[in-house]
């Protein structure tokens, strides 16, 4: 199962990832292809949805994934995300101070899709 890739929604490129229920080796996995295909995009051209809950993280999972944000802000026009509760929210806000980038949190997947495909600066 692919758990990073475009996907079209609304006539907008948003790249999912897909992390939901994943162990450390397939969130590392997600991790690696969101810097492979993020970073060869224009600056402040990607819209990121990622969809979370049920994952498992190491504190080496944590740390890459405040570098990963942080080095994709350029990169980055907005991002949202869905099945935040629990311990995600405390990994959710350490990325988001950590990169000083604004996750736009989503209760499903069909509100925070619409949201990035009618988002406007």
């Amino acid at each position: 199962m692919e758990r990073a890739k475009f996907v079209t929604h609304k006539g907008r490129q948003l790249y999912l990832m897909d992390c939901c229920n994943a162990t450390v080796e397939e969130m590392n996995q997600v991790i690696e292809a969101c810097e492979r295909d993020v970073r060869c995009q224009p600056e402040n051209s990607v819209f990121t949805l990622t969809v979370a809950g049920g994952s498992f993280f190491s504190a080496e999972t944590i740390s890459r994934l405040k570098e990963l944000a942080g080095d994709n802000t350029p990169y980055v026009k907005a991002s949202a995300i869905i099945g935040v509760t629990g311990l995600h929210k405390v990994v959710l806000n350490a990325v988001a101070m950590f990169s000083k980038r604004r996750f736009y949190i989503y209760d499903t997947l069909d509100e925070a899709m619409d949201f990035l495909a009618g988002y406007t600066d």
